[in-house]
């Protein structure tokens, strides 16, 4: 008879003795393979404990670097204020280019290029595209001559000569500064009547949230003149207006304007001028 080389596998067992009495109180009987096993589960079982815990508990937030719950909302404020300023950079954009080319003799652009110029994507959402699109721009460009102003002659006067109606009724809040502030604050109650300098043609209008309705009016002899937080506009794209003609409501004061007051710009030839030196407020 042959004799098998397998050798038997070994038991083992763990026992709880009473070390008094010797008294068994305990025993668990297994293998090497059954205790490899045991073990391996023990180890799988308390990592999934742990990572539940973690996972699914406020535990988390105690692990350094995890975002909590002020972190998420400083997160949301952060992503708002970023979507606020593109926003606001998209309107100086267009108010810049529109005023570079109010100079320049050309025609304002339309909103629509600069919100869809950039690598074929919107910088807003839709509702505040299609509110701002619907609001700064409903007399698009149907017959350019309605706004093309004719060419001064020769012969005018020059600025210092002309005689400037006062925008509004107010005080000077704060003055000309070429640098830091090319225009004058000019403060008033709300409501009250917003009036062109001079003789001109309406060649631009604008509106915002939070600073209200904007226009510019193109006088001759190259002369601009600028009225923004209007609550209300009183002429559209194309009108002819005569100086002292009312042609806005200044609007109340909003987060970003301390006071109710006329923002005024002057410019001549391309460069802003002091109102205060040409108007009697």
């Amino acid at each position: 008879m042959e004799k098998s080389d397998k050798k038997p596998s070994r038991n083992y067992r763990l026992a709880l003795i009473d070390a008094v009495s010797h008294e068994r109180l305990w025993s668990l009987r297994f293998t090497k393979p059954i205790f490899i096993g045991a073990l391996v589960s023990g180890i799988v079982v308390t990592l999934v404990a742990f990572y539940c815990l973690i996972a699914y508990t406020p535990i988390r937030t105690f692990i350094p670097g995890y975002p909590g719950a002020q972190s998420r909302r400083q997160a949301v404020q952060n992503a708002r204020k970023i979507d606020s300023l593109e926003m606001r950079l998209l309107q100086w954009e267009l108010y810049a280019e529109n005023l570079r080319r109010v100079v320049a003799g050309e025609t304002p652009i339309r909103l629509d290029s600069v919100v869809l110029g950039r690598e074929g994507r919107r910088s807003v959402t839709d509702a505040q595209y299609y509110a701002i699109r619907d609001s700064l721009l409903r007399a698009d460009v149907q017959n350019q001559e309605q706004f093309n102003v004719e060419e001064a002659p020769k012969g005018n006067l020059p600025i210092e000569a002309l005689s400037f109606f006062p925008p509004v009724k107010g005080v000077v809040s704060e003055g000309f500064d070429r640098a830091m502030h090319p225009y004058v604050d000019i403060t008033a109650p709300a409501g009250s009547s917003v009036s062109a300098v001079l003789d001109g043609t309406v060649v631009f209008t604008f509106w915002d949230s939070e600073e209200g309705y904007l226009m510019v009016l193109q006088h001759a002899g190259d002369i601009l003149s600028v009225y923004k937080h209007n609550q209300k506009l009183l002429h559209q794209q194309g009108d002819v207006v005569k100086a002292g003609t009312p042609i806005g409501l200044l609007a109340e004061s909003s987060s970003l304007t301390k006071g109710n007051h006329l923002h005024f710009e002057l410019w001549c030839e391309g460069q802003p001028m002091d109102p205060v030196q040409f108007i009697k407020f």
